[in-house]
């Protein structure tokens, strides 16, 4: 493989098109689980090399999963229909948002995310330099960016929740799973019409994003599903959503906001309460230790997903090279602050499910991610304590 060395020694232009395929290496290979790389190979030549949710057309992805039927409908796991009843009492409207509220994204007095969320002075230390309108701009399609990834996900989990209803073997699960594919077609709904209405910008969804999707909807094992949409895709979404819920001063997208996260933790205690027991007690050792090296391997492509490379393409790709703009979001205060927070609701929940043992600990110790055990897990805080949390922030 081609060390980043000699990359840069090539000229611009061909370095500029081996970067991609390079990253895409690095990503498939974080593990070393040969199970791992097999399961997860094809989704990333699909997503990263042929970028197959960026060629304008619908995309099709083949489903393997057997659905699972009980015809006795039995009460079989309490917390779930306890999660269930609430679920059912916190239903909202879509309709019922503010839609009324004017939004320029563009506003200063109003913007959705902060002016000091990227570090236009390292900007300027690397030659380019941006007008006042120009930053303001930039920020917006950072925005644009994100609420467009954040809506591509939720299409993800809209079509994982009802393979989930079908598949799981918890009847209260699948109760409980109905309410989700509601909450996720809410969602879509939603932040579609936010994106369309108000930002007037979406953005392709992100290869990293697209790689996960495609991975979790075309394995057949009802666990991996769950791990990868309920603990992995949601647990992060709902951090990067409380995130944006505290930084945005535009009144439109924070009650918006605030609506989601109330669904999103409980999608998540869903997928803690479903795999606890499973991944503790049911799984082989070397059955829990793929599992465990599938949700590092997904871990790394939701922190890659938020180097934004589609901004990149479309502002910066001849002005600066794709090691330098990774270099740049990582260490903008904004995205800082993002991935603390994403990365601080997900690994908690790992530890809950029996996913960080000391053998994967080194992996997320080197990532940078370890730091985040500690915090709370999906089953000690509801959405209204967390919406509670940020307001107090």
């Amino acid at each position: 493989m081609l060390s980043d060395k000699v990359l840069e020694n090539l000229p611009q232009e061909i370095r500029r098109r081996l970067e991609p395929y390079v990253e895409a290496v690095q990503l498939m290979t974080a593990t070393n689980n040969a199970k791992v790389l097999k399961s997860m190979a094809p989704s990333g030549l699909r997503g990263l090399i042929l970028q197959r949710g960026k060629q304008g057309v619908p995309t099709k992805m083949p489903s393997h999963h057997e659905v699972y039927f009980d015809w006795t409908y039995p009460n079989d796991q309490p917390e779930m229909r306890e999660l269930y009843t609430r679920a059912k009492e916190q239903q909202w409207n879509g309709e019922d948002l503010p839609w009324h509220i004017d939004v320029d994204p563009e506003n200063p007095e109003k913007p959705i995310i902060p002016r000091q969320f990227m570090d236009f002075e390292a900007l300027r230390s690397s030659g380019i330099r941006l007008t006042d309108l120009e930053e303001r701009r930039l920020n917006s399609s950072v925005a644009s960016w994100m609420l467009s990834q954040f809506l591509h996900g939720e299409q993800g989990a809209l079509f994982a929740a009802a393979q989930v209803t079908e598949a799981v073997q918890f009847f209260d699960g699948k109760l409980y799973g109905a309410t989700q594919v509601v909450d996720e077609g809410r969602h879509v709904e939603v932040f579609h019409r936010y994106l369309d209405t108000k930002m007037n910008k979406l953005y392709q969804i992100n290869d990293n994003l697209f790689v996960i999707i495609d991975a979790l909807i075309q394995d057949s094992r009802w666990d991996v599903k769950f791990l990868g949409m309920q603990i992995m895709v949601e647990g992060l979404a709902l951090g990067a959503f409380g995130t944006m819920y505290q930084m945005t001063n535009e009144p439109m997208l924070k009650q918006l906001l605030k609506m989601v996260i109330q669904d999103e933790a409980r999608h998540v205690h869903y997928g803690v309460l479903a795999l606890r027991d499973h991944f503790r007690q049911e799984l082989s050792d070397s059955e829990r230790r793929e599992r465990e090296d599938w949700a590092f391997e997904v871990a790394i492509l939701m922190r890659n997903r938020f180097l934004s490379f589609e901004v990149y393409e479309e502002w910066f790709e001849h002005k600066l090279t794709r090691k330098e703009w990774a270099r740049f979001v990582t260490d903008s205060p904004g995205f800082s602050i993002f991935r603390q927070v994403m990365f601080k609701r997900l690994v908690p929940n790992l530890r809950e499910i029996g996913l960080l043992s000391e053998r994967i600990k080194p992996h997320y110790e080197r990532a940078g991610l370890m730091k985040y055990a500690d915090g709370a897990s999906a089953t000690q805080l509801s959405g209204d304590q967390m919406i509670a949390e940020l307001d107090a922030a």
